[in-house]
């Protein structure tokens, strides 16, 4: 145990420095980051710099502002939003997009968070993508709040940002886990707090809505782009992916059941933490196989 009373884990603590917490996208699927936020806390950790997409960019802001007790603020906000607040659905609200941003400028205003990037107590960078040139924009000074709107301004559903002369839209477009903005930014590890299936992912039955098969199809995009940013970064540094244990997930945009992904996370991302040990770069917690044997799997508490 540390001095504060809280568990200590063999693993992180071995991580070489600067670690970065690197957190993903995916709606209301941002709540299971809360419950890994808890482990985390409850195992003293404390990143040296976050790099956040879309919700992860909102979640990764609060704890930039707020370390060491952040999953509880986020725990509040997380069992208390409902869908309207944020995507409140109705008539168009405007060319570019199916609604309005204000619902998300209130929930940021309602986050206690500074007004400027550089005012947070831990290095922080919202990932966006450029929608002219389809690069990366990597927004770590300036105005907080259009930097998490742009990073999370989903194609179609919330509007594009214009910021710095430039339009900005999701980040998760380019990079739904941004490890490899991370390993930019000079993070010597990284911690990256999952949402979504865990791998390998599932096989499935094809779908016969037309719904239902852009939906498969966008994980399924998704799952490759991550794999692929993952078994690029580990064969530099070891790159930790704490579990969440959830096996059925909610729609992205249903926010009924954050209570139940956040107790679920927290819970298994503990369990992993006490077994976690870290030995050199490669993936930590992933059951997919990086490429390469200077990059090996290995498992954590199994």
């Amino acid at each position: 145990m540390t001095r504060d009373g809280k568990a200590h884990a063999p693993g992180l603590s071995s991580l070489p420095r600067p670690v970065a917490a690197v957190i993903g996208g995916g709606g209301v699927l941002g709540a299971a980051q809360v419950g890994i936020g808890y482990a985390l806390e409850q195992h003293g950790f404390a990143p040296d710099m976050i790099i956040g997409t879309s919700v992860g960019a909102l979640n990764g802001a609060i704890v930039a502002a707020h370390p060491g007790t952040a999953a509880e603020r986020l725990d509040h906000v997380w069992t208390r939003v409902r869908r309207r607040e944020v995507y409140p659905l109705g008539l168009l609200a405007s060319r570019v997009s199916i609604v309005a941003d204000h619902g998300l400028r209130k929930l940021i205003a309602r986050a206690d968070l500074p007004r400027r990037i550089e005012e947070l107590r831990i290095p922080f960078t919202a990932v966006a993508t450029d929608l002219a040139t389809g690069g990366e924009a990597l927004l770590s000074e300036g105005d907080l709040v259009s930097a998490l709107l742009a990073s999370a301004a989903i194609p179609g559903v919330l509007p594009p940002v214009e910021r710095e002369g430039r339009t900005l839209i999701d980040g998760g477009v380019i990079a739904y886990v941004p490890v490899r903005a991370a390993r930019q930014a000079g993070a010597a590890s990284v911690v990256v707090l999952s949402a979504g299936p865990e791998w390998p992912l599932a096989s499935a039955l094809p779908p016969r809505r037309a719904d239902a098969v852009a939906a498969r199809a966008a994980l399924l995009l998704a799952h490759h782009q991550i794999e692929r940013d993952l078994r690029e970064v580990s064969t530099h540094l070891p790159t930790v992916v704490l579990p969440t244990g959830i096996d059925t997930w909610p729609a992205p945009w249903d926010f009924r059941h954050a209570e139940r992904l956040i107790g679920t996370a927290a819970r298994t991302a503990g369990r992993f933490l006490d077994g976690l040990r870290v030995n050199g770069p490669g993936l930590y917690g992933m059951s997919c196989h990086p490429a390469g044997p200077a990059a090996p799997a290995r498992e954590a508490g199994r």
